[in-house]
């Protein structure tokens, strides 16, 4: 279960990504939202909704809504999620967004993720709007009935009620060490 509910604030993070650059939770105050998603490299899910998060950063970056993938994951035992891995697959992907490596595993511990991916969406102000899964179908794009995410991000900058404004996260738990 999260440690975040809906109306709590976002919790700070200073994390490397795989630009070589330091990035903080206070670069992205002031944007629209915030989508803080914690993901990794090998797990199915993830990979299975990797272009979609892509599409998602391409399609609301010009309303100033940001995607950030946070990997919390052990790379002891899952060589795959490591630093290095992380460059290639986001290069590979042509990921659009940060993709910040949480080696500690605190930022994740704080937030209280469970799976990769799991999305916590914050407002302009940085309060939790939206937690859970990207939409209800992993594995196949075309049969998504619910597009969780996207259905948040419109009602928020809409300044609406969330029709859902938590889901269960669906992917691979996070490799703790």
């Amino acid at each position: 279960m999260a440690n975040l509910k809906i109306g709590d604030k976002a919790i700070s993070f200073k994390l490397p990504g795989v630009d070589d650059k330091v990035h903080s939770l206070d670069e992205y105050a002031g944007k629209n939202g915030l989508a803080v998603i914690f993901s990794c490299n090998h797990c199915p899910y993830v990979r299975a909704w990797e272009d979609r998060m892509v599409q998602i950063q391409a399609d609301y970056a010009g309303k100033g809504i940001q995607l950030v993938a946070i990997n919390a994951n052990d790379d002891t035992k899952y060589p795959d999620d490591s630093f290095p891995k992380m460059k290639e697959r986001s290069r590979e992907k042509k990921f659009n967004y940060p993709y910040l490596r949480d080696e500690t595993q605190e930022v994740a511990r704080a937030y209280g993720a469970e799976r990769t991916p799991e999305v916590f969406l914050f407002d302009k102000g940085l309060t939790l709007h939206y937690h859970g899964a990207i939409d209800d179908n992993y594995d196949n794009p075309s049969a998504v009935k619910e597009h969780y995410l996207r259905g948040a991000l419109d009602a928020m900058l809409s300044g609406k009620p969330l029709s859902t404004s938590e889901t269960k996260p669906v992917g691979c738990t996070v490799k703790w060490k």
